[in-house]
């Protein structure tokens, strides 16, 4: 039985994955930024701002006092943002750069001293397949979510001298209540990227259960539904092909942006 503590379990595939990871009889504390919320029967729940560092130093204590330790840290609290270069502000990159990665940067830091005590842990970053692949109008996002990668890539050699394994979960658009969080500028974006996650046939139970198998085997890289496989894949093997599709993309917003310029002459 695995000590966990989930960012993010209050919603979507957090809570998701709270539920699976309390359902396989583990111990689990769900962690959100509201106060005062009743987490699934099994689990446990406590306040915690990804963007405070103050309250990552109270969960370490809990943690310590409660637990004694921690087998696995997953950090995936995260907002969806995403807009055009010239449209999307840069408060709102601030607030995305905060959450998204800060957030992640911060859980590991927290954590890490506990973990390299211990001899032992796993820190479970959630990506996404922006990550990975890179579409136009969402830089924010792209860039957070590939940070995200790049720092699991280096935690996974920096701590594996401790045995302390990494991995970083890359799913793409599934239907979650993460599209609550979409506000800026460039609203054309934030209407685009809603309806893909809400038409998705994919549900963050769906995900969640290839994530917990994932890091159940200590998996580095987790891509857990087929759409994303196939992006990556694309670009990985057949570049040209993938510029196309991205190219297209572009295009189309394009004629979106100027029909909507025209519309309101």
């Amino acid at each position: 039985m695995s000590r966990v503590l989930v960012t993010g379990g209050a919603s979507g595939l957090g809570l998701a994955l709270v539920e699976r990871f309390v359902a396989e009889g583990h111990q689990v504390l769900s962690t959100d930024v509201a106060a005062g919320l009743t987490p699934p029967a099994g689990a446990t729940y406590r306040q915690l701002n990804v963007r405070s560092a103050e309250d990552w130093d109270a969960a370490v204590e809990w943690v310590e006092q409660t637990w004694g330790g921690l087998d696995i840290l997953v950090n995936n609290a995260g907002i969806a943002t995403g807009g055009r270069i010239d449209v999307e502000t840069l408060a709102e990159w601030d607030r995305v750069v905060d959450i998204n990665l800060m957030g992640v940067v911060r859980g590991c830091r927290a954590f890490t001293p506990m973990f390299k005590a211990q001899r032992s842990g796993q820190i479970v970053n959630t990506a996404s397949a922006a990550g990975l692949v890179h579409p136009p109008m969402m830089s924010s996002y792209n860039t957070v979510k590939a940070a995200v990668v790049a720092l699991s890539e280096t935690l996974s050699h920096e701590l594996h001298p401790y045995d302390v394994s990494v991995s970083v979960v890359c799913p793409s658009f599934f239907k979650t209540n993460l599209a609550d969080s979409i506000q800026g500028a460039d609203t054309a974006m934030g209407e685009s990227a809603r309806r893909l996650i809400e038409k998705s046939p994919r549900t963050a139970d769906d995900i969640a259960a290839v994530v917990v198998a994932g890091v159940k085997k200590k998996q580095f890289l987790i891509i857990p539904d087929r759409p994303a496989l196939l992006a990556w894949r694309t670009k990985r093997f057949a570049r040209p092909l993938y510029d196309r599709q991205m190219r297209k993309i572009a295009a189309r917003a394009r004629q979106r942006a100027e029909a909507a310029t025209a519309g309101d002459r």
